[in-house]
């Protein structure tokens, strides 16, 4: 239950008065700490927390944001795009990061249990894409997700992904990493009747262009049902997949 739901059954309950929901309400939406702006009303307007994208920041500025969402009540916290460096100077900070190498990215706090049988399968093209695929997994995983993971499975060898049929007429939406020409997400595209999230990746040859090729690929995909996210947006896709999860999973628990 979200914040301002509590407040409210608080108030239907008359376990608090209507000048302290006001007060409650009415609280400052963010901390401005100099350097960064922490948004504290992120998880009121979209139901998930602040999301910390670690590159570009030290490990200093990366801890103070941590401990400012940690006062405000926030339990668990994903820090993207995270290098082992700074997470084992967090550490040495006091901070107990779980670092997730394959992602890049690393877990303070614990990562919530998910509820139901839904899931979300990611699968890559090649082993090579599995570093997008893993932010992107970890991301729906720490948002309460139940993920699969479906790797190295690319059209070079379509066998692969035809072995794995029931996870793939399963799942409540599917993520599809690949770099190359991209061709995942339309095999799985015309395969699923769920959405499927394209995440193209920078994995190619020269003329793949850093992932442009697949990028536009995927964009001009035959398949219905498949839309695409930036390369190398594992974060994206894995925050959007959630998204779905749980519209998806909501929808089955109103028609039980």
């Amino acid at each position: 239950m979200n914040d301002i739901k509590q407040i409210l059954l608080e108030l239907h309950n008359h376990n608090i008065t209507v000048e302290d929901a006001y007060l409650r309400l009415k609280e400052k939406p963010f901390e401005d700490i100099g350097y960064a702006k922490v948004d504290l009303h992120r998880k009121l307007r979209q139901g998930v927390s602040e999301v910390i994208y670690g590159e570009g920041k030290t490990p200093e500025q990366i801890a103070g944001i941590i401990n400012v969402m940690t006062a405000n009540g926030q339990k668990t916290i994903l820090i993207t795009r995270l290098s082992q460096e700074k997470s084992d100077a967090l550490k040495i900070s006091g901070l107990n990061i779980i670092y997730h190498p394959d992602a890049r990215a690393g877990v303070y706090g614990s990562i919530p249990q998910p509820e139901g049988n839904s899931f979300v399968l990611v699968a890559t093209g090649g082993t090579s894409d599995i570093p997008v695929a893993e932010e992107a997994a970890l991301t729906a995983e720490v948002l309460g997700c139940r993920v699969k993971r479906l790797y190295d499975v690319g059209v070079a060898g379509l066998h692969r992904i035809l072995s794995h049929i029931d996870d793939i007429m399963s799942a409540s939406v599917i993520i599809a990493a690949a770099g190359m020409e991209g061709a995942l997400a339309s095999v799985l595209g015309g395969l699923a009747d769920c959405p499927v999230i394209a995440v193209p990746t920078s994995v190619g040859y020269g003329a793949s262009f850093g992932g442009v090729s697949a990028l536009l690929a995927m964009l001009n995909s035959c398949a219905s049902g498949v839309s695409v996210v930036n390369i190398d947006n594992g974060f994206g896709a894995g925050y959007l997949a959630s998204m779905i999860d749980r519209i998806r999973t909501e929808s089955c628990v109103k028609h039980t």
